[in-house]
């Protein structure tokens, strides 16, 4: 659900999920499930049996021997990168949203719009609409997704205002998917509800992991960058009902002007009250949303926050808690933290600088969300392996 692009409709009177094929499928009873895929290339395949298939998708307006009903976008552009297995929606408008797509490691899920925060620097500004329709497309969408996908991301909004559709999902998921971990992204206030937190728990996900922000070790610091009063105290509770429930979690902090000063003490806080944290991301800003209207609460140089990383990033390892550092540059580090640093941004909107053209390190570097071509460190310099310490490093992480 983070791709699109429009063409024209034809005989599409409702949304339609579906995956994409170039091959023809032979059983007619086999074909529901699909999109056939029509390019030029391929289209002497199909001839003109397109009984049974769950609609047509293509590039190009071309003529088709095929009866007028039956579903089909076409001359659509700007995703010529699709291929077989990819997921599409299809929708009466001639819009066509990517769900899923095979070749990616990164693929995720936006399952409602809502949400009972409002973040300064969210990145997906909520909406207070009615989208539970969603619910019936994702329920379908994991019937088609390759059970081969290693992970799906859940966000949103916040997931589980969906109550017990969030928890359909995920059932849905453990049962079409056993092998994909699923990593769900929510500000976890609702789990201060036992019950909730135990109905997920019973689940039994065999690879599920929720990623809950936790701003500061004061909850008033908390509360506000959430912008909402109690949150700190519900998202503590959440998190402790979770660990009862034997539910994982990652404990993920967004570094900005609001939280930079105390990760030190952060840090020491998540490893006496959370221990029980699977991960903790410590995680660069992205410049989209409602970052640009807070921008002189929120903004700060990266790199004059470096000693307040460094020393919570290694208080943390120390202590024997896995840590990781998200949507950095490896410039802009200490070379201390590096081996901490993560290729965290989606393929999709990873981007570098032409500064970076030079840099050695440029393969192993995080880079920058398409955002930061408005901000971004003062600070970005190539890295050369003339440096033994660099070049160690950069010797081993390849290895890895």
């Amino acid at each position: 659900m983070y791709l699109h692009a429009d063409g024209k409709p034809h005989g599409i009177t409702e949304s339609i999920v579906g995956k994409l094929t170039t091959v023809p499928i032979q059983e007619v009873s086999g074909r529901l499930d699909y999109i056939a895929y029509l390019q030029p290339q391929n289209l002497a395949r199909f001839g003109d049996d397109f009984v049974g298939y769950a609609g047509l998708f293509g590039p190009s307006e071309i003529d088709l021997d095929c009866p007028a009903h039956l579903p089909r976008i076409l001359g659509c552009k700007n995703l010529e990168y699709l291929g077989d297995g990819d997921v599409l929606l299809l929708l009466p408008t001639g819009r066509v949203n990517v769900l899923y797509r095979k070749s990616s490691p990164h693929n995720s899920i936006l399952t409602t719009e809502r949400c009972n925060s409002l973040c300064l620097m969210c990145s997906q500004p909520p909406r207070a609409i009615d989208d539970s329709y969603r619910v019936k497309e994702i329920l379908r969408l994991a019937e088609l997704i390759d059970p081969a996908c290693k992970e799906i991301g859940i966000t949103g909004g916040e997931p589980t205002l969906l109550s017990e559709d969030f928890l359909r999902i995920i059932q849905k998921f453990k049962d079409c998917l056993p092998n994909t971990a699923l990593h769900v992204l929510t500000n976890g206030r609702l789990f201060k509800t036992k019950g909730f937190a135990a109905n997920l728990g019973a689940i039994k996900h065999n690879d599920l992991m929720l990623g809950i922000p936790v701003y500061s070790d004061l909850d008033y610091q908390h509360d506000y960058v959430v912008q909402a009063r109690g949150a700190f105290d519900e998202t503590v509770l959440g998190l402790y009902n979770l660990a009862e429930s034997e539910v994982a979690v990652e404990i993920r902090v967004v570094i900005h002007k609001q939280t930079y000063q105390r990760l030190p003490q952060l840090a020491e806080f998540i490893y006496r009250n959370f221990p029980f944290a699977a991960h903790v991301a410590l995680m660069g800003m992205e410049m989209f949303g409602y970052v640009n209207l807070n921008l002189d609460k929120l903004w700060i140089d990266p790199a004059d926050y470096q000693a307040e990383l460094e020393e919570a990033t290694l208080s943390l390892a120390l202590k024997g808690m896995h840590v990781s550092i998200y949507n950095h540059q490896l410039c802009i580090l200490p070379q201390s933290i590096w081996p901490f640093s993560r290729k965290s941004i989606s393929d999709w909107k990873n981007v570098y600088l032409p500064i970076c053209d030079s840099c050695e390190a440029r393969p192993l570097c995080g880079g920058f969300f398409q955002s930061a071509t408005k901000r971004h460190s003062q600070h970005i310099v190539p890295i050369s392996q003339t440096d033994k310490k660099v070049s160690n490093f950069l010797s081993e992480r390849a290895c890895t």
